[in-house]
């Protein structure tokens, strides 16, 4: 009778960790087929967020890496990772390796998979932008992870055929929804409450904005927060929530900007569960963030994009996402088209979701069986 198989599950970050537990999940519920074996990698700038998630998902890790000494250095931190994911691929030997998106976490599991001759599997394969420095590091992450990868989890037509441009086997490659979708629809609630929520009048409009990316600290963060507090102060009403980050950089800025100003809610990061049922219940979200721009149009909310370009373009060609940068005037407009024009903002919120159907976990596992079934038998 065959063992169960072992397949090692990496992730250093809040999103890396939302988009394979719906993996892991079934893993767990079929333990005669699957042995999980969960590493996390937290990275210096994502740890808090990344166990608050962690308590989340009742997610205990198996191994769990120790950060680099040196914040915010990337070599420092690849180089921690790589060495650490060495000695736990040796205690632990797995069958396979499984990583999600494009994190460092990915990189250096790739790599140290490759000299181990594991078979790698990734999840969210193929999102390019085409350009290595944007997103960065991001970019160049996933396109590494792609060239020494064994099995693609392509989310989309598109991506699929990124991977089939650039080479990569196409009997090896498949279109499977992205998990994000899964997490996403077990994770709503209708009968979703909150003491912000209550204290919000009901005839107002919500504004969600989340900033985290690093690019954007600075004096992007610094425009972007100041056309919010006027976007806010010029319709009396729209109500904005900003989850803030566990940066002090960031926190100071965001007090000073938009700390103790009427309808702006400064308030402390938020559990996936809780952040998806308010964003299902706001009228526009701007963000820079990667997941949000997936999650959005299945809740068919309207999202303006606080970057310069895309790795998702998907939403964008369906009308789900505006890409606004950082701005001011591309922002304002936009808002202003999204709160005053009906026929706008009605076309961006019913723009259909290209990301799948919520089922992206089982077929991934449906795959990874029969690769593990064939290279072992």
């Amino acid at each position: 009778m065959q063992a169960p198989y072992r397949v090692m599950l990496l992730f250093g970050t809040r999103a890396e960790a939302l988009k394979l537990a719906p993996i892991i999940r079934i893993m767990r519920s079929d333990a005669a087929t699957w042995q999980p074996v969960i590493v996390t990698a937290p990275q210096s700038h994502h740890a808090d967020l990344l166990q608050q998630t962690l308590d989340y998902l009742h997610v205990d890790p198996d191994f769990e890496l120790a950060q680099a000494s040196g914040k915010g250095q990337l070599v420092e931190e690849l180089s921690h990772l790589l060495h650490n994911l060495n000695n736990v691929i040796n205690a632990s030997q797995p069958d396979m390796l499984l990583v999600v998106g494009d994190a460092a976490t990915s990189l250096a599991a790739s790599l140290v998979g490759f000299y181990h001759r594991l078979p790698l599997g990734h999840v969210e394969a193929g999102l390019r932008t085409y350009d290595k420095y944007s997103p960065f590091p991001d970019e160049m992450h996933r396109r590494l992870t792609d060239d020494l990868a064994d099995l693609y989890f392509a989310p989309t037509t598109r991506a699929r055929d990124n991977l089939l441009a650039e080479h990569h086997p196409a009997k090896q490659v498949y279109i499977t929804g992205n998990t994000s979708i899964d997490m996403a629809e077990s994770s709503l609630d209708q009968q979703f409450e909150s003491d912000l929520l209550n204290q919000l009048p009901a005839d107002h409009r919500l504004i969600i904005l989340t900033m985290e990316r690093a690019e954007n600290i600075g004096k992007p963060m610094r425009q972007v927060f100041h056309t919010m507090k006027d976007i806010v102060e010029t319709n009396p009403d729209v109500e904005l929530i900003y989850p803030t980050i566990s940066n002090p950089d960031v926190l100071t800025m965001a007090e000073k900007i938009l700390g103790g100003k009427d309808r702006i809610h400064l308030v402390k990061p938020l559990d996936h569960g809780s952040f998806l049922n308010l964003a299902a219940r706001s009228t526009i979200i701007v963000t820079d963030s990667g997941s949000i721009q997936e999650e959005a149009p299945a809740l068919h909310k309207p999202v303006l994009l606080l970057r310069e370009k895309t790795e998702r373009q998907e939403a964008v060609d369906v009308g789900a996402v505006k890409v606004v940068g950082t701005d001011p005037t591309s922002i304002q407009q936009a808002v202003f088209e999204l709160l005053n024009n009906h026929r706008a903002y009605k076309q961006m919120a019913g723009a259909e979701n290209p990301f799948g159907d919520g089922h992206a976990s089982e077929r991934i596992l449906t795959i990874i069986k029969k690769y593990l079934e064939q290279k072992n038998g």
